[in-house]
C-alpha cells in the first residue's frame, strides 16, 4: 500500500450504524456448541486496547484498506485523472469510493443511498486503463440487472464481503473494509467482558467452519434463496462467523468438461475471488489443512500475508523424503529446477498463476494439483510448466516430464 493509504479509513464509519444481531453465535466447534447471548458489533477499534500489535498489522493490510473514500485519503487514487483517455470518463470529484491498490483500481460513484462502478478501470500492472464492464454471460447475475453499470448497485452485489454487518435494508455499515468482526463474529460482549467464550476463534472451530470464515466471501457462489427482498444477492446475505455457512450459500455449480466463465473444464477456477472453490477440492482441505495454516490476515510482510515464506511454509510439511511427500532426497530432485529458481518453489507448480484478475495478470490456483501439460492439450487448461516457460510447446514440456524417473509417465507426461 502506498502513503496514507496503509492506514485504518475509521472515517468512513460515519456512514454506518452499530446494529444488534437478534440471533445468539453459535460456535461450530470440534466439541458441543458453545452458545453466547445475543451480541452488538462494535467496530474494530473497539479491538485495538487489548490487541494492539495484532490492530497495528492488520491496520496496514488490504483487508483493511480495501476501500478507501479519496476525498478523505486523495493518496489512494494511482493514475493521473488529468491525463486525458477514452476510457476515462470521471473526474476525482465523481469518485465516492475507491477499491484496490494491487493488480487493479475501480472507482464508485454514489447515488442515493447506493454506490455504482464507473466505466474505467486501472489495471496497476500494466499502467493502462480499461474498460469496466460485467459482460452479458459472465457473471451468474448479469441476467438480473441492466447492462450499464450505472443499474448495477454495489449494495447486493459487492458490499456485504467489502464491509461488516452491511444491512440490506438501510443500506447501513459496522464499518467498511473487512474488519474484525468479518472473522471473529460480533464482539460487543467480548468487549465488555473478554472471555473465550463470547467470541468467535477461528482457529478454535473445526476445518469446515474455520475455512468457511475466508470462503463467505473468496468464493464464487449463490445465496440459497435469491432474489432477497426483490434484489439478487451476490453474497450470503445473514451470514455471519459462528452461524453454518451452508445454510446461506452454495458454491458455483459446474459440469466436468466445461469451460465456463468460472471454470476450467476440470473444474479448477478460472478467475480470481475463488479460492475457496479451489480449496475444497484439494487434497489439503480433506486433510484438514485452514487458509491460517498458511495465511496470516492480522498481516506479515510476505507477500499474500502468508505466515512465512511460501517455500518455507510448504516444506514444513513437506520435506524431503517426507511421508506427505515430496519422495525425494532433495527438493531439486523433485522439482529438477536449480535452487533459488521459480521453478524449485512449490508454489510454481503446484500453484500454478492461472486464474485471471485483470487482462493478462493471473492470479494463484489452490487446488495444489499439478497441471500436467496433457491436461492443456485434451481440455485447454493452462498447464504447470509451461505457466512459466511460454516460449515452449507443450510437446516440450512432457518430453521434459519423461526424462524424470521418479514419476510415473501415465500420470505427468502421458
Amino acid at each position: 500500500m502506498k502513503g496514507g493509504n496503509t492506514r485504518v479509513f475509521q472515517n468512513l464509519r460515519v456512514f454506518g450504524l452499530v446494529i444488534l444481531v437478534d440471533v445468539p453465535i453459535r460456535l461450530l466447534g470440534q466439541g458441543a456448541s458453545i452458545q453466547t447471548p445475543a451480541a452488538a458489533y462494535a467496530g474494530s477499534a473497539a479491538c485495538k486496547a487489548c490487541h494492539a500489535e495484532v490492530y497495528e498489522r492488520w491496520s496496514k493490510t488490504r483487508m483493511a484498506n480495501v476501500l478507501a473514500d479519496p476525498k478523505l485519503h486523495p493518496e489512494v487514487i494511482l493514475p493521473d485523472l488529468t491525463k486525458a483517455d477514452p476510457l476515462l470518463t470521471f473526474k476525482k470529484e465523481d469518485i465516492a469510493f475507491v477499491y484496490g491498490t494491487k493488480w487493479k483500481q475501480r472507482y464508485f460513484q454514489r447515488v442515493g443511498d447506493e454506490y455504482y462502478p464507473l466505466n474505467a478501470q486501472w489495471d496497476v500492472t500494466h499502467q493502462m486503463w480499461r474498460p469496466y464492464n460485467a459482460a452479458a454471460g459472465t457473471d451468474w447475475w448479469t441476467k438480473f440487472y441492466p447492462q450499464a453499470n450505472s443499474g448495477r448497485p454495489t449494495g447486493p452485489l459487492c458490499d456485504g464481503c467489502h464491509s461488516v454487518n452491511y444491512n440490506i435494508e438501510t443500506k447501513a455499515v459496522t464499518e467498511w473494509n473487512v474488519g474484525c468482526e468479518k472473522c471473529h463474529g460480533p464482539g460487543s460482549e467480548h468487549v465488555n467482558k473478554p472471555t473465550r467464550t463470547n467470541i468467535v476463534n477461528p482457529a478454535r472451530l473445526n476445518y469446515v467452519q474455520a475455512n468457511n470464515v475466508c470462503i463467505q466471501c473468496h468464493s464464487q457462489g449463490q445465496p440459497l434463496e435469491n432474489p432477497i427482498q426483490g434484489k439478487y444477492y451476490d453474497w450470503p446475505v445473514g451470514f455471519h462467523v459462528g452461524l453454518d455457512l451452508k445454510t446461506f450459500w452454495k458454491l458455483e455449480e459446474h459440469k466436468l468438461g466445461e469451460t465456463t466463465f468460472t471454470h476450467f473444464a476440470d473444474g479448477t477456477a478460472h478467475k480470481n475471488r475463488m479460492q475457496g472453490n479451489d480449496f475444497v477440492t484439494s487434497v489439503m482441505y480433506t486433510h484438514r489443512v485452514t487458509c491460517f495454516s498458511c495465511h496470516d490476515v492480522h498481516g506479515t510482510a510476505n507477500n499474500a500475508d502468508l505466515s512465512k515464506p511460501a517455500n518455507v511454509i510448504c516444506l514444513g510439511c513437506h520435506s524431503p523424503n517426507s511421508p506427505n511427500g515430496p519422495r525425494a532426497a532433495t527438493i531439486e530432485q523433485h522439482t529438477h529446477h536449480k535452487p533459488g529458481s521459480s521453478g524449485n518453489e512449490c508454489i510454481g507448480c503446484h500453484m500454478p498463476k492461472i486464474e485471471q484478475t485483470i487482462a493478462d495478470v493471473n492470479v494463484r490456483s489452490h487446488t495444489f494439483k499439478f497441471i500436467p501439460p496433457d491436461a492443456t492439450e485434451m481440455l485447454k487448461i493452462p498447464n504447470s510448466c509451461n505457466s512459466c516457460h511460454t516460449d515452449k510447446t507443450t510437446q516440450w514440456a512432457k518430453d521434459a516430464l519423461r526424462m524424470w524417473a521418479e514419476f510415473s509417465p501415465w500420470r505427468v507426461a502421458q
